[in-house]
């Protein structure tokens, strides 16, 4: 069975910003940002920032306050979220655990959730397959434990919890990227919903706050193009309008490694030290394809000219030289 996915859709345009953040931005995240801003405000609509700092750890709020400085002095300014706050609260997802339960619960009174016990290093360790970025596509070998299996192993450790998916196919056509196809059963696999320590998985907040704070449009990077067929099966199973996604290319440095908040070089703190503002949104915009040379610009001198035609669909390395 295939799904094909609507991509029209008449709501007032509104998309957001949602950083996860771990560390200083950097330019990956400054890339995905700026395009969501653009994409948004081509089209007359509104920036939502959210949070996305569901393990509260690895997510101090200095890092949240610091991102929300960057994203300022870029220009990249948001109409509600963050600290601003605004109307639909919260907008940390550390903040969200009640609103994520009664979503999770609507799944687990349909029969829809299953105990699993499987560790990381034995999925890594089987033979199941795995995606072409590493990912394991789960086998289900938690899904048939029996009530009197499942009690066995709670003894020994507390289970993760993951969603059943259907052998079905759903298509949706990306902003960026174009028609994709995916398997949730062969290409993705029985999800988690929630972890074993009680902090709900990113595919289920993600579309409950998109869906509640009135997104309409998710862009982000290439590399969470695989998450979007769960997503929308997601919706689908909480009775929740999906938004239009567009995926942009990743940003990798000129050697060709993917870029992280690992390469001190390439975030906000070290380039603000060496560019302007201006200067460093120009050098993204030529990148991206939204500008024939690096010169400096502003984010709303890029609006008027801003097309998804001219974003490149593969992966972009920064040539030598211009940051």
């Amino acid at each position: 069975m295939q799904n094909q996915v609507p991509v029209s859709q008449k709501r007032p345009v509104t998309g957001r910003f949602a950083p996860s953040p771990s560390g200083r931005l950097h330019l990956g995240n400054l890339a995905c940002s700026l395009l969501a801003w653009l994409s948004a405000k081509s089209q007359g609509g509104r920036i939502v920032l959210r949070i996305e700092d569901l393990d509260a750890e690895r997510c101090p709020r200095v890092y949240a306050d610091l991102l929300e400085q960057d994203l300022a002095w870029l220009g990249l300014t948001w109409d509600e979220g963050g600290s601003t706050g605004g109307a639909h609260a919260p907008y940390y997802q550390s903040e969200c655990g009640d609103i994520y339960t009664q979503s999770y619960r609507k799944l687990e009174q349909r029969g829809l959730v299953y105990p699993c016990f499987c560790s990381r290093s034995q999925l890594h360790a089987a033979s199941a397959p795995h995606t072409s970025d590493g990912n394991v596509i789960y086998p289900g070998t938690c899904r048939g434990l029996t009530p009197e299996e499942i009690a066995e192993k709670r003894k020994k450790k507390a289970p993760a919890y993951r969603l059943m998916v259907p052998d079905e196919e759903i298509t949706f056509t990306d902003g960026c990227m174009g028609t994709h196809t995916e398997n949730l059963l062969r290409d993705c696999g029985d999800f988690y919903l929630r972890r074993a320590d009680g902090v709900f998985a990113y595919q289920l907040a993600v579309v409950v706050d998109d869906a509640r704070m009135g997104v309409t449009e998710v862009v982000r990077g290439a590399d969470l193009l695989s998450s979007t067929a769960r997503q929308l099966y997601l919706y689908r199973l909480l009775g929740l309008q999906p938004p239009r996604f567009a995926h942009c290319p990743l940003l990798l440095a000129a050697d060709g490694r993917r870029l992280s908040k690992r390469d001190g070089d390439q975030s906000l703190e070290n380039l603000r030290a060496k560019y302007t503002a201006p200067e460093i949104i120009g050098k993204l915009a030529f990148a991206y394809g939204l500008q024939p040379e690096p010169a400096p610009r502003t984010p709303e001198s890029l609006v008027p000219d801003f097309a998804w035609t001219k974003v490149p669909k593969q992966d972009i390395c920064l040539p030598e030289g211009l940051f």
